[in-house]
């Protein structure tokens, strides 16, 4: 019972190397701007809203996290669409994953299935399944 199922993992030529270095820089970037966002985005709905118009109707919170919101939130669109491009995504699940950062926690989910699917990616990539171009 010597034989394996699984191919002769041969070494990765640079450019292939190098390839998967830029995806996970991209993967990490994005992943850091989605939890920012989200987190933000749920203290905006969650606490900052609440004070202004049930609370002491101070308006101070909603601009603490509303303006940073918006500001990554447009980090949060070009580093999805800098990932996108670096595993071929189509411009309709970019779209998606980029409106995940308008509804509350939606961001938390939509992080985790592209990390999933992505890791699942450079690990098909690594044992010479799949070739990213």
């Amino acid at each position: 019972m010597t034989s394996s199922s699984n191919p002769p993992v041969e070494p990765l030529d640079d450019d292939t190397d190098e390839t998967l270095r830029q995806v996970r820089g991209a993967l990490l970037r994005y992943r850091i701007t989605a939890y920012l966002v989200g987190t933000l985005l749920i203290l905006l709905v969650c606490v900052a809203v609440p004070l202004k118009y049930f609370g002491p109707h101070d308006g101070r919170w909603v601009t603490y996290t509303g303006i940073p919101h918006g500001w990554l939130y447009m980090v949060l669109l070009i580093t999805t669409f800098d990932l996108g491009r670096r595993v071929h995504w189509g411009i309709g699940r970019m779209g998606i994953i980029a409106l995940s950062g308008l509804i509350p926690f939606l961001t938390f989910v939509a992080e985790h299935r592209a990390r999933l699917e992505i890791e699942g990616l450079l690990r098909d990539v690594q044992s010479g399944l799949k070739q990213l171009d």
